[in-house]
């Protein structure tokens, strides 16, 4: 496989960039005074400035740059970070990721209205700026006089700073504004020419610098470049400073070495009491090589692992088959290895499966901007509330999870969310809120869309129902069935069409998207209080434990996660009218014969058994033959001449070489509900 075009590692990289600055601007809606956001948005601002410039993404550079000028009266703390401020500054955000995505297309009128609009907020704080400087700039140049406190600070930057778009020089020239400095490059770290690698740091330097400034303004300097460099200070007395021009950069004698410095450990250590040095270590830690970034996390393409999961499929299918072989013959070596091999095969399966998890909170994330944007144009103040975020699920299962969530929460918002006033009518005094949680439960995986607002209309659902011939009138159903016509296609109660919603659109493919990762989704509504939308999700789409069963000579697989327990299924169990139900502990569970919907051939077994499957709050039996056991399921999706068949999901191949289909038990609840509503319906006719 060919190598990442270096353009495409850059979009990669400053994807995540992204991330970090949007995440960092909307904290400073909720924390508007916290130092930490701002110098974390300000570095990775500049990270993309210095990575666009090296790549040749000179536009992204020009206009971050023009960026960081305008926000900078931010990080010095004289313009107040509003919300409106925040809006500008997350649409220039936008703008710079347009720029990186398709530069050919974006419009430069918009990045100019955008600069326009950041200028304007912090205008007057910069006129008062320039004012003072110019004020600054009339009187004359302080010199330091002879014995003036200052600092010792010895400079190692990462030897791959330069790639990252950083020059140690222009740092340097940062820290002289500061002071007088009096600055020696240390070259003991330079190779050989023919070791030498052009794009790397290799220079140290020893610097004294004539201020009496405090350790916080030395720490502004190097704040974007904190991770990349090892930074060690020592304060200078009176005594100790030597006599120096006041010139920037200046070719001058090595200073005389001074005791070695202690490493500074935390920008927040507290500073040394005035004339006091502090004793320093005895030994400067050893500088950082280049091979030591990196090993903690490894970029590894999306189609390697997916390459990697089927061929450790392939491996599993191979594995059950030479087990097979190994249980049916009398060679105890053989089935020795065959054993080891099993071992090692899950522990390969589990941790090419682990490879594959990702934390669901690089999801949540995304939909912060979502109802922040949100609240904004619909004029609804929400608070957007997030937990679970370190749950972990199928990168594959993320990938198609995002779109679902986004319907779920524009509804919640749209529909759910009440207006100002009518939440005062109500007595409701705190904002609106959005929950948005993931928990593992068994082989699942639950996410929860909650919210606060006034629940769900059942009346109006189950007339709009009737109007559209969905339902009888005055036909028997819950409330929970009412509520499942939200997800037909075209159905919505909304009285007007709006930007939002009211088409109908939406819901449906919810549904459909949840059903095709096996899932499922419950609503659970009280009338002036929220709805909560949980959707049920496999922890994984490539391999699951599942349930062997025999239908006559056919062999199929139920997911285990959806099964609950196994009954005999005795004489008794069939009621009047052709209506099948099991008495499990008192409750009536109906069921459905395998055989029946398969269209088996042959008597039945004498003593057939009952899977008990649910889904939800929805029971139902599934009559087979016999239940071999418990079985390692790697899943192969079926072809497109079978996508009328909807009772599977799929297929597998078990350890004789045969394949047995995987039930959609989605599916056959849904078909169970059926024959027992065209059942009721007979009944009262």
């Amino acid at each position: 496989m060919s190598a990442l075009d270096p353009t495409e590692v850059f979009r990669q990289e400053a994807s995540e960039l992204f991330e970090t600055l949007e995440a960092a601007l909307l904290d400073l809606c909720q924390r508007p005074d916290d130092r930490e956001l701002v110098d974390s948005a300000f570095r990775a601002l500049h990270t993309i400035k210095g990575s666009g410039a090296m790549f040749g993404f000179d536009k992204v550079a020009a206009f971050t740059h023009e960026f960081e000028t305008a926000f900078d009266l931010v990080r010095k703390g004289e313009v107040r970070p509003t919300q409106e401020l925040i809006s500008v500054a997350l649409s220039a955000k936008d703008y710079i990721r347009a720029l990186i995505e398709s530069p050919d297309t974006t419009d430069s009128i918009i990045g100019d209205a955008i600069l326009d609009d950041l200028k304007r907020f912090v205008a007057p704080a910069a006129a008062a700026v320039a004012q003072v400087q110019t004020a600054q700039a009339d009187l004359p140049a302080p010199v330091p006089e002879p014995g003036s406190a200052g600092w010792q600070l010895h400079l190692e930057f990462d030897s791959h700073i330069l790639c990252n778009g950083s020059n140690p020089i222009d740092l340097l020239e940062d820290l002289c504004k500061i002071g007088p400095c009096f600055v020696v490059p240390v070259t003991d770290g330079v190779p050989l020419l023919d070791e030498l690698e052009p794009e790397y740091c290799y220079l140290k330097w020893d610097v004294t610098l004539h201020a009496d400034c405090d350790k916080a303004a030395i720490d502004d300097v190097f704040m974007f470049v904190v991770d990349e460099m090892k930074l060690t200070l020592t304060p200078l007395t009176q005594a100790e400073l030597p006599m120096v021009a006041p010139s920037l950069l200046a070719d001058a004698a090595p200073v005389e070495p001074k005791a070695p410095a202690e490493p500074v450990a935390a920008a927040n250590a507290p500073e040394p009491p005035a004339g006091e040095v502090k004793t320093a270590e005895p030994k400067r830690d050893e500088p950082k090589r280049a091979d030591d970034r990196g090993i903690a996390t490894v970029r590894v393409q999306a189609e390697r692992l997916d390459e990697l999961m089927d061929r450790v499929g392939e491996l599993v299918i191979a594995q059950a088959r030479l087990s097979q072989l190994a249980a049916n013959g009398s060679d105890l070596s053989i089935k020795m290895i065959a054993e080891e091999i099993e071992r090692l095969a899950a522990s390969l399966r589990d941790t090419t499966m682990g490879a594959r998890m990702v934390p669901i909170g690089s999801l949540f994330g995304r939909f912060r901007r979502l109802v922040h944007d949100l609240s904004r144009d619909l004029k609804k103040p929400v608070e957007f509330v997030t937990s679970g975020e370190d749950t972990e699920l199928d990168k594959t299962m993320i990938e198609c999870l995002a779109d679902p969530l986004v319907h779920l929460i524009r509804n919640a918002i749209d529909h759910g969310i009440e207006d100002n006033a009518a939440r005062a009518a109500a007595g409701k005094t705190e904002p609106g809120r959005i929950e948005l949680q993931a928990v593992h439960s068994g082989a699942q995986v639950l996410v929860t869309v909650r919210d606060n607002g006034g629940g769900l209309n059942t009346a109006r659902i189950r007339a709009k129902a009737e109007e559209q011939g969905l339902i009888a009138p005055g036909a028997a159903l819950t409330d929970n069935e009412i509520h499942q016509f939200l997800f037909h296609p075209g159905f919505s109660t909304a009285q007007t069409v709006s930007a939002l919603s009211g088409r109908g659109v939406g819901m449906d493919v919810v549904k459909r998207t949840i059903e095709n990762m096996r899932g499922s989704i419950d609503i659970s509504t009280k009338p002036g209080q929220g709805t909560t939308v949980t959707l049920r999700l496999p922890l994984t789409l490539a391999i699951i434990e599942g349930l062997l069963i025999r239908v006559g000579e056919g062999r199929y697989i139920i997911p285990l996660s959806a099964v609950e327990e196994c009954v005999e299924l005795m004489a008794g169990d069939q009621r009047s009218r052709g209506r099948s139900f099991l008495n499990v502990r008192g409750d009536l569970v109906p069921f459905l014969r395998l055989r029946e919907i398969l269209q088996m051939s042959g008597a039945a077994e004498p003593h057939q058994k009952t899977i008990i499957i649910s889904t939800g709050e929805t029971r139902v039996g599934l009559v087979a033959d016999q239940i071999i056991g418990n079985h390692q399921t790697v899943i192969k999706s079926l072809s497109k001449l079978h996508s009328d068949v909807t009772i599977f999901s799929g297929a597998t191949i078990l350890g004789d070489g045969t394949a047995a289909l995987i039930l959609d038990v989605v599916q056959l609840v849904a078909l169970a509900q059926s024959q027992v509503e065209k059942q009721q319906m007979n009944e009262a006719a």
